[in-house]
């Protein structure tokens, strides 16, 4: 069975111990089709001039984030690592140069979604990281470049959120009310998905004000790129979670096939 490639929003890194509407979506998600032979995930949070991917066959919980409570601190998802997945990447992503890693692990941009889509840690997971030297063209030709990865039972994942303004988030006052340029950048962007608009989507920055209220820093979006970069002429757009936390915090889902 051919993979989707799916690009999650994950938002608050509290998702990993929540129950709420979006984790259990999320939960439903891994259920919907079957367990892939392994999941390459492409996180908002490993942003390094270069990209590399995790080679080492049991990759660390990485808690890379301060001021929350020692309960997430003491998360930890032990899933596998891939090393043969790694070293095809090396060779698919030619002539790119792609280090093997042995440092990184997984960071909560990974496992706070994963914990909930396969919460047994048994599916074997790899990250490729995010080149920041590189503009958004480069980022959506990898995800084609990933794209037969999904015929191996592959499934391609990105972490990020469609809109993340933490300069605008509702810290501590919630629920808030989305801000009307996020709800605008996100149905606009949504019309963009469906239609086949991709490079509109690449040249984000030309999108206006809205977009730039939605993505003041571009590591959060660019793994959506990879994921539509990962479709097919084929494949349908669904959108199976939705919501804005904190106002400025697209939490929507995007899944391709």
């Amino acid at each position: 069975m051919t993979m989707p490639a799916i690009f999650f929003g994950h938002g608050n890194p509290m998702n990993a111990l929540a129950n709420n509407d979006y984790t259990q979506a999320w939960a439903r998600i891994g259920k919907s089709f079957p367990k892939p032979k392994a999941v390459l995930m492409i996180s908002a949070h490993w942003f390094i001039p270069h990209t590399a991917v995790t080679a080492m066959a049991h990759p660390r919980t990485i808690h890379d984030f301060g001021g929350f409570p020692q309960e997430l601190h003491r998360v930890k998802y032990p899933a596998p690592g891939a090393r043969d997945l790694a070293q095809r990447l090396h060779m698919l992503l030619s002539p790119i140069s792609v280090e093997m890693d042995e440092s990184w692990g997984l960071d909560h941009g990974t496992w706070s979604v994963l914990t909930h889509v396969y919460p047994d840690a048994n599916v074997p997971v790899i990250q490729l990281s995010i080149d920041d030297t590189k503009p958004a063209a480069f980022h959506y030709g990898l995800g084609k470049k990933l794209s037969a990865l999904r015929d191996d039972g592959v499934l391609i994942a990105g972490s990020g959120n469609l809109v993340h303004n933490l300069h605008t988030y509702a810290w501590g006052r919630h629920p808030a009310e989305p801000y009307e340029w996020a709800v605008r950048f996100e149905r606009h962007a949504r019309d963009l998905m469906l239609s086949g608009d991709h490079r509109a989507l690449i040249d984000y920055e030309g999108l206006g004000r809205d977009a730039q209220l939605s993505i003041p820093t571009p590591e959060h979006y660019l793994p959506l790129l990879y994921v539509l970069g990962a479709g097919r002429a084929k494949d349908t757009i669904s959108f199976p979670v939705e919501g804005v936390d904190g106002g400025s915090i697209s939490m929507l889902t995007v899944k391709v096939g």
